[in-house]
């Protein structure tokens, strides 16, 4: 059981490189590679604790390597990274960041932030990290923690969502999301800013890094 340790789910897109994802990389007490990501972690210098995916991305020679650390899901019907967080929750793991999960194919990135909010569902607080921000779920309205000139977007699942902000340099009034940039580009006023949205409806917040962000803060208050 991994509890409440962090673990980290490497994916098999572009490897870390920036401080922030690189500095969850080395504090995770565990690490689960999407099948192809293990050859990636091991150039870094670190062993993957378990290797989760239908493994057909693996070189012979990591394979061997590993033989005792993997798990092979035969079905097709999720990609890896579910394969992955299903095996991480299957364990106990209560505390995931996810990295390496944008980049290289966009197919696999797109496929990537729609399970998000499947894994929010279970896991709230679960976060997919990259170089240039953190991308989280909103599961229901609420107040959000933030920072004056944060950078933000937010994306809707269901073209049929409406939000109202408060607290954002472009607020929003009962605007219906039917397209993916309608509420991008947007920034914080102050510490915190709000959205309220239809209940059942769900919604993807990308936050740019900036100096006036310590850490990632997608906690709701």
């Amino acid at each position: 059981m991994c509890a409440q340790h962090l673990t980290a789910i490497l994916a098999a897109g572009d490897f870390p490189t920036a401080p922030r994802p690189l500095a969850l990389l080395d504090a995770a007490e565990e690490i689960v590679c999407c099948d192809g990501a293990a050859d990636a972690l091991l150039r870094y210098g670190r062993e993957p604790d378990f290797v989760v995916g239908d493994l057909d991305s693996l070189s012979e020679r990591v394979r061997e390597r590993l033989s005792g650390r993997l798990r092979r899901v035969e079905e097709q019907e999720t990609n890896d990274l579910a394969k992955a967080f299903r095996f991480c929750r299957a364990r106990g793991c209560g505390n995931i960041v996810i990295l390496g999960a944008t980049g290289k194919r966009e197919d696999h990135t797109l496929g990537n932030l729609a399970h998000l909010i499947d894994f929010a569902e279970e896991l709230p607080g679960i976060e997919i990290v990259t170089d240039h921000g953190v991308f989280s779920a909103a599961l229901h309205s609420g107040e959000f923690r933030s920072f004056p000139g944060e950078k933000l977007s937010f994306f809707a699942v269901d073209p049929e969502t409406t939000v109202t902000s408060a607290g954002l340099k472009y607020p929003m009034r009962e605007l219906r999301l039917r397209r993916w940039w309608q509420a991008t580009l947007n920034e914080a006023l102050s510490d915190t800013f709000s959205l309220e949205f239809p209940p059942g409806r769900r919604l993807l917040i990308y936050r740019v890094f900036g100096d006036g962000a310590a850490e990632a803060c997608s906690e709701r208050e």
